[in-house]
């Protein structure tokens, strides 16, 4: 992974790269950042730096052969833990090293990759991945050994939110005394997430959203569109490079999104007296819990932000919107005047209510049956 290739944050290139030619290396380091930010590119990019030598400013005049072991993510100091779901193949326990092929896919594939793009390559279903026990078991045992190639041992763990507690404390005690020249690289996005006693024993370095005008410059590079395109696109991305690709290859994750919730508004319209138009938002509810629990937890975000952009639409904040409704004759503009200082708070508490229980395996159906019920009430409150 060149430094050149990951967009933005000069800054913090510079600090990982002087730092680490001087020989400054803390033990322990958190790289935080929304998604799509470039934490996990930056966290290989820094690994192949110190492993194999490397010189200046980029991953280039040092080993060439260990640079080359980098281009497939092969090399056997450099070590991975990220969140795994049980499958048709890893029935029971499953850990990081079983999906190691899938992993390095994905990673080539796309380093901006977000944890949603991840579950979907493992075909996850109404599962929720997570860092267990197990991984913290077999990377103790790796870490406690020497490294193949005499120098140092790094461990990269990939959203490391999602460690269960007992993997948690059973890591801890390697974070705060790791063995000889071993190097822990936490990424994660939500920091609060983490134990305080992990955070407290780490460098954290954060990472900010990619500027709209350097993700235009890559998509204009990278896709062959032009410019104005480039930049409408990035300014839908908000920041978030993985969702940008997703835009220019037009399979965008979100693209159901807007037809599920434009389904649902209609529904709620229907229903002011009229009491038949429940059966609409039964039907709603059920086709919604049908889907995995990562995909309707992702919608919710979705409605949330939704309801924020009609907001400002509505207090006359017409150049922070950037939705572009694609549905036939759904206009924000029509929708905005509904979403108002009356009825937001009550919305956002209702949708961030529902994520909170179906992240907690609650019954989807009576949650979002309940959640549609409620937010018909309140985008008609005046």
């Amino acid at each position: 992974m060149m430094f050149s290739e990951i967009l933005g944050h000069e800054h913090l290139k510079a600090h990982l790269t002087k730092t680490a030619a001087e020989g400054r290396i803390p033990h322990a380091q958190l790289f935080v950042g929304p998604e799509g930010s470039g934490t996990l590119a930056m966290a290989i990019a820094y690994a192949q730096f110190i492993l194999c030598g490397n010189t200046g400013s980029e991953n280039a005049g040092g080993n060439d052969a260990c640079n080359l072991k980098f281009a497939n993510l092969s090399h056997p100091d450099l070590h991975f833990i990220y969140p795994t779901v049980t499958t048709e193949d890893v029935k029971t326990k499953p850990k990081s090293i079983d999906f190691l092929n899938d992993w390095r896919q994905f990673v080539l594939g796309n380093p901006y990759g977000s944890l949603f793009d991840w579950y979907q390559m493992l075909g996850v279903a109404n599962k929720q991945g997570m860092i267990r026990v197990e991984d913290a078991a077999e990377v103790l045992k790796a870490m406690s050994l020497k490294s193949y190639e005499g120098g140092y041992k790094i461990l990269i763990m990939w959203m490391v939110e999602k460690m269960n507690p007992d993997t948690a404390n059973k890591l801890l005690k390697m974070i705060e005394e790791p063995p000889q020249k071993t190097v822990i690289l936490l990424v994660a996005e939500d920091e609060e997430a983490l134990l305080s006693t992990i955070r407290s024993r780490c460098q954290t370095l954060r990472f900010g959203k990619i500027p709209d005008a350097v993700i235009a410059e890559a998509l204009h590079a990278r896709g062959g569109i032009d410019m104005q395109t480039a930049r409408n696109m990035s300014r839908q991305a908000q920041g978030n490079f993985s969702k940008a690709l997703h835009l220019l290859r037009d399979d965008d994750e979100e693209k159901p999104f807007e037809e599920w919730f434009v389904k649902w508004v209609r529904a709620a319209f229907r229903a002011k007296g009229n009491a038949t138009a429940i059966n609409d938002l039964l039907e709603w509810s059920e086709e919604i819990s049908k889907l995995g629990r990562e995909t309707q937890k992702k919608f919710l975000l979705y409605c949330i932000e939704m309801f924020r952009q009609a907001l400002l639409l509505n207090y006359q904040a017409p150049t922070l919107v950037y939705v572009q409704p694609k549905i036939e004759k759904f206009q924000l503009e029509n929708f905005a005047p509904f979403v108002n200082g009356n009825n937001i708070n009550e919305i956002f508490k209702e949708l961030s209510d529902a994520f909170y229980h179906i992240e907690r395996n609650g019954n989807a159906k009576v949650i979002l049956t309940d959640l549609s019920i409620k937010l018909t009430r309140l985008i008609h409150k005046n």
